[in-house]
């Protein structure tokens, strides 16, 4: 059988340990009746809780109140807590001084609202790369673009900059905006943005960057990049409470309709007419998640005190030591867009052929207590083009901050095994997701 484990030359461990998540150690039962702790590779989906936030939260509920509301005390301390949420978020951000920081629920909330922001008659660019959350709210019934150029995957990072500023140039007059992720949800591959911002501005348009697999793994800051708005998730930042960000530029978002129609949106309402508030609040009807915010907020800190540079060696690290071990099963094949040493986020998407996905992330589950994620990974225009014959979906593994040397060596060794001699139990469907057979 082919080595399950890649020879590193130096250990992914840090020097000092990188910030601690909830949960981490937990033991799962197997399908033999035994325990093993969890080996999380799903981090592109959801990420765990940092022990910070749980510790910020823990600060922030005894007096948790309204926030923008009230005169009582606790609403006070609750709506500072909400505000200071949200210059810890701008700071981490990158944030220009006269940009907006709207919270919402993640990053297919954000990139709705900026949607339904655009000017009217305005022309947008995406590729067919993008997740969802990127792709399909400009085509949306509420979204006022004019017209949505969808551009072919590229054959390369220099040929994603050439077919973003040929359509843009092509594009009649009027506002343009580019759409473009900062690394993909299915290779993990780094898109060049700054390249990116400054063809589409030498063509007049703005940019728009989908954060969301990328500030985990590295730091995005908005005001460097040149961008024009940004959007993430706190779920896969380790703040899993239902916040995310859109910050950027205020015109389109100060003229627009608010997002949602409702209190705090408001600045007065009469029989006859409504007086809408500026931003942020504009854009932020409803009773504010301020858990949400502050456990956003305590997610940047704690990754800003760690050290992104130093928490992106370790992975570096972890992934070269994961991709090596994969390469050097027979049978397994990683998906890239562009060439195979292109840099990339902790994100690895492999086929095994003979074994499909669903059957191997169950097999990892119930035999060797590791969590993948299996399928189109809501990205499906760019997983099936990239899916060798013979395959309709494919398996993710995703590292975090949780991730170990001893993790990424047992899932090699679970894919070795499976892919030559196959699952070792028997599986069955159970609405749609396979489970071991009684």
């Amino acid at each position: 059988m082919a080595t399950a484990t890649a020879p590193a030359a130096r250990s992914a461990e840090p020097r000092t340990a990188p910030p601690a998540v909830v949960g981490a150690g937990a033991l799962i039962p197997l399908a033999d009746g035994t325990r093993t702790d969890y080996a999380n590779f799903d981090y592109a989906a959801s990420a765990p809780c940092l022990e910070a936030v749980r510790g910020a939260l823990d600060e922030a509920l005894p007096l948790y109140a309204s926030v923008h509301r009230g005169a009582g005390y606790l609403s006070q301390v609750s709506t500072a807590a909400y505000e200071r949420a949200r210059r810890a978020v701008a700071r981490f951000t990158g944030v220009r001084d006269d940009d907006a920081v709207v919270f919402v629920r993640g990053t297919t909330d954000a990139l709705n609202l900026l949607a339904r922001a655009l000017p009217e008659g305005c022309t947008v660019v995406v590729s067919s790369a993008e997740h969802h959350a990127n792709l399909l709210p400009w085509q949306h019934a509420g979204s006022r673009a004019a017209r949505v150029v969808r551009l072919p995957l590229p054959a390369s990072p220099r040929q994603a900059v050439e077919d973003a500023r040929a359509a843009l140039r092509a594009a009649p007059d009027g506002p343009k905006l580019l759409c473009v992720t900062a690394a993909s949800n299915v290779t993990g591959e780094i898109w060049p943005v700054r390249d990116l911002v400054e063809a589409a501005h030498a063509e007049g348009a703005r940019v728009a960057v989908d954060a969301a697999q990328y500030v985990p793994h590295r730091r995005f800051d908005l005001a460097d990049s040149g961008a024009d708005y940004v959007a993430y998730s706190g779920h896969k930042l380790y703040a899993p409470f239902g916040a995310g960000v859109l910050a950027g530029r205020t015109d389109w978002l100060r003229d627009a309709a608010p997002y949602l129609a409702g209190g705090g949106a408001t600045g007065n309402v009469t029989e006859d007419d409504v007086r809408w508030n500026d931003l942020p609040a504009r854009h932020e009807a409803g009773s504010p998640n301020v858990l949400g915010a502050v456990a956003l907020a305590a997610a940047c800190d704690a990754l800003t005190e760690a050290g992104q540079e130093a928490l992106h060696e370790r992975e570096e690290l972890l992934l070269r030591r994961l991709r090596a071990g994969l390469a050097a099963i027979p049978g397994v094949h990683d998906l890239s867009l562009w060439e195979p040493d292109h840099p990339r986020v902790g994100i690895v998407s492999f086929v095994v052929d003979g074994v499909p996905a669903g059957l191997l992330a169950a097999a990892l589950s119930a035999e060797h207590g590791i969590g993948v994620r299996d399928g189109l990974f809501c990205a499906h225009l760019l997983t099936r083009r990239l899916l060798p014959a013979g395959h309709d979906q494919a398996v993710r593994a995703s590292l975090g901050l949780g991730t170990t040397e001893e993790h990424v060596d047992r899932l090699l060794s679970a894919v070795a095994r499976i892919a030559e001699h196959g699952p070792a139990l028997e599986y069955r469907d159970d609405a749609g997701r396979l489970v071991p057979a009684e």
